[in-house]
């Protein structure tokens, strides 16, 4: 649905992240795609309402979009489907360039709201797996390794 040249834009443009429900949590995969996009560069503003003010991997906490001290490029949603939407034109009204939702979560509505409002729309993808995917790095994470499978090992 998405070609690599596409993806490749956005991640390379893209400079500060919002993680609309990033956990505190260090076996959540958001504070897994926090830390490794942190680790390459990008700026990340974790949203989570139940955690404001705290600190997930030492960036301050924020509720809502709006609190954010300066515009970002990318939303990235870390909730479900139905979710997404009200996010998605939150983004919209904050001037995000780009909304990402993560595995699993699809909101075709939201999407076209995005796109219309001349937002870049990635959907049912995420930004770390694509990011070390491009790169050429995802069997350091155990991907395509042989390291992780879901096949019964051979005795």
């Amino acid at each position: 649905m998405y070609d690599d040249a596409y993806l490749r834009r956005i991640l390379r443009d893209t400079k500060t992240i919002a993680m609309v429900g990033a956990s505190a949590n260090w076996n959540r995969p958001s504070y897994f795609a926090m830390k490794y996009l942190q680790d390459r560069g990008y700026k990340i503003y974790p949203i989570n309402p139940g955690a404001v003010g705290q600190e997930i991997l030492g960036e301050k906490v924020y509720g809502t979009l709006d609190e954010l001290p300066q515009k970002v490029d990318m939303v990235d949603i870390f909730r479900n489907s139905q979710a997404a939407g009200p996010i998605t034109d939150e983004a919209i009204k904050h001037g995000a360039k780009v909304v990402w939702m993560q595995l699993g979560v699809v909101n075709e509505d939201a999407a076209k709201r995005a796109e219309k409002a001349g937002l870049k729309v990635v959907m049912d993808r995420c930004p770390k797996i694509e990011h070390s995917r491009l790169s050429g790095s995802i069997e350091w994470h155990g991907i395509a390794s042989g390291v992780i499978s879901s096949r019964k090992r051979a005795l």
